[in-house]
């Protein structure tokens, strides 16, 4: 009997992205649900009903919560393409390690790039290319994060690219000026089929995030 996957998701969330390339990377076939996250599916909160967020995979009826969990769940059930984790102890504790750092920080930055004003915006864009920066001294003269192979690092931080049109935009910065192996890294990656076809256009997305922002600050 086939396995039954279905994802609750929403397309600009990059945490959603996370668990699309995954999926797509081992060439799952899945069902993809879209939410609305002003009125959430009973699906949505009876699957996950601690947290209320996207993105949930549902495995033959089981919920498993959490992007980065997802990922390492897709990992761990089909093994039998592309491993998304090193399989030596120390690389894979130094790949989830990197993962984390770009789960805890990027987006609680991005945030703050998008919708404050002022001080706030200024020192949010700063901290924001100072990870940028970071994190291409860790990337280095590699192909991926995780040398010739696409691995949990790059699936954690390739759905922020959709996301860099916003940040340019928002921030009056040129992330290629300032990181250029970022920005080719991320061009690389969007040749894969995985990712190209799991990322909403940077365009698309600004639009949205611009719409959200109007929203937001009327409140």
């Amino acid at each position: 009997m086939a396995d039954e996957v279905i994802l609750l998701d929403f397309w600009p969330s990059p945490f959603g992205m996370r668990a699309r390339v995954a999926l797509a990377e081992k060439g799952i076939e899945y069902e993809y649900k879209e939410e609305n996250l002003s009125d959430k599916s009973p699906l949505l909160l009876k699957m996950n009903p601690v947290k209320k967020q996207i993105p949930v995979l549902i495995h033959n009826g089981k919920p498993v919560c959490e992007s980065l969990i997802i990922v390492r769940y897709i990992d761990e059930v089909w093994k039998h393409k592309s491993p998304l984790l090193p399989s030596d102890a120390y690389q894979r504790a130094h790949a989830m390690f990197w993962a984390d750092y770009v789960d805890k920080k990027i987006y609680s930055l991005a945030r703050q790039v998008w919708l404050s004003s002022g001080e706030e915006h200024e020192a949010g864009k700063n901290e924001l290319m100072g990870c940028f920066k970071l994190l291409e001294g860790e990337l280095g003269d590699k192909t991926y994060f995780g040398d010739d192979t696409f691995g949990i690092v790059d699936v954690a931080l390739i759905p922020f690219y959709s996301w860099f049109y916003m940040f340019e935009q928002c921030g009056n910065m040129s992330i290629e000026a300032e990181c250029p192996k970022l920005v080719a890294w991320g061009k690389r990656c969007m040749e894969k089929e995985s990712v190209s076809k799991s990322l909403p256009d940077q365009h698309k997305v600004y639009d949205l995030l611009m719409d959200l922002k109007k929203k937001f600050l009327a409140k």
